[in-house]
């Protein structure tokens, strides 16, 4: 017992070997800890996180699974070392090397959450029927990596004691420079945010911008692409698109269209008392097309002119078309089995004979 007590009590290195045995304990039983954790409590946690609806503690549980033994091994390490002797160059170095471990793991983290975050956000927008165009997503993510990456590094260095002040500082005119030098492009990408999270329109939309319009074919990160009703693709810069008018008719409801008919000055009274009836009759029985009114509103130079307003219950312009080709031959055939003419432009000259 004597000789266990001494045996105990020596000292190799700076240390006995008591503290060696308690250092060592320590080690194993943070090592036993943090497998208790890993699979028993992350479990625990991971089969809640599954009945419930949120998505957040999938990630943050996912996150944590990513960390593989070697972190635990070094952390249980590190706290064995707080429980013996040793020289105090080694103990700095261990607590840099202990700053510069946590931090890239820290930020290993953050990124997983960041990546399973922008994978959920593309999910639900294409369940959502927003497209599959994840360039936006993708830049933010891209985005957000970068700046974790600069201020993690900020952090390391500003705890290993190096002044950081000048290095701010130099970050920030370097990005000004940078956004003087990229300031058209920077544009049309914020203007590609303001897109995104406004949602004036989305892949599949028909738009018309000014003289210009198409179906969107693609949201990108500097452009927005159009396929005309020519066939041919038209590129838009996002910047032009959100300083614009945008007319989006896959917005709407349904569809209003005004046009009018004209009759000669010939036609029998009793007749065109007739033709709103006979318009009426068409949409009866027309589908998906629904009359508003039809009246005999004007005289003009070279015709009695009748103004039809309907409506068209889709924002499909091939649908659109097709209604109002179909509403215009019915009128046609109308007319000629009544024998009412259509009026053409034309002018009488009326001579006086002296």
């Amino acid at each position: 017992m004597i000789f266990l007590e001494g045996f105990l009590e020596s000292v190799f290195f700076g240390n006995s070997v008591r503290n060696y045995l308690y250092a060592l304990g320590i080690f194993f039983v943070s090592i036993c800890l943090l497998y208790l954790m890993k699979n028993l409590i992350l479990k625990r946690f991971k089969g809640l996180a599954g009945k419930t609806k949120n998505n957040i503690d999938d990630i943050i549980i996912l996150a944590f699974e990513h960390i593989n033994w070697f972190f635990y091994f070094v952390l249980s390490f590190y706290l064995s070392l707080k429980f013996i002797s040793i020289p105090e160059i080694f103990n700095k170095s261990i607590d840099y090397i202990l700053i510069i471990f946590a931090s890239f793991y820290i930020i290993k983290l953050i990124s997983i959450i960041i990546d399973q975050g922008a994978k959920i956000i593309i999910k639900n927008r294409i369940k959502a029927g927003n497209g599959n165009d994840s360039s936006i997503i993708d830049l933010m993510k891209v985005f957000l990596k970068i700046s974790l990456w600069i201020i993690g590094l900020i952090w390391i260095l500003s705890n290993l004691g190096f002044n950081v002040a000048s290095l701010i500082a130099g970050l920030g005119i370097g990005g000004i420079a940078i956004a003087l030098a990229l300031q058209n492009v920077l544009s049309d990408i914020f203007a590609s945010f303001s897109i995104y999270f406004d949602k004036p329109f989305r892949v599949g939309d028909f738009i018309v911008i000014g003289n210009d319009m198409g179906i969107v074919q693609k949201i990108g990160i500097k452009t927005t692409r159009l396929k005309t009703l020519q066939g041919e693709e038209l590129v838009i810069s996002n910047k032009e698109l959100t300083e614009s008018r945008v007319h989006n008719y896959k917005k709407m409801d349904k569809r209003r269209v005004v046009f009018n008919v004209g009759v000669t000055y010939d036609t029998p009274v009793s007749k065109i008392k007739k033709v709103p009836g006979m318009i009426k009759k068409i949409f009866d029985k027309m589908e998906l097309a629904t009359l508003d009114r039809v009246h005999f509103n004007k005289f003009n130079d070279s015709n009695l002119n009748f103004e039809i307003v309907y409506y068209v219950d889709s924002s499909e312009y091939n649908i659109y078309m097709d209604k109002n080709q179909d509403i215009h031959l019915a009128i046609k055939e109308l007319f000629d089995k009544e024998k009412i003419e259509f009026a053409f432009p034309t002018s009488t000259v009326h001579l006086v004979k002296n």
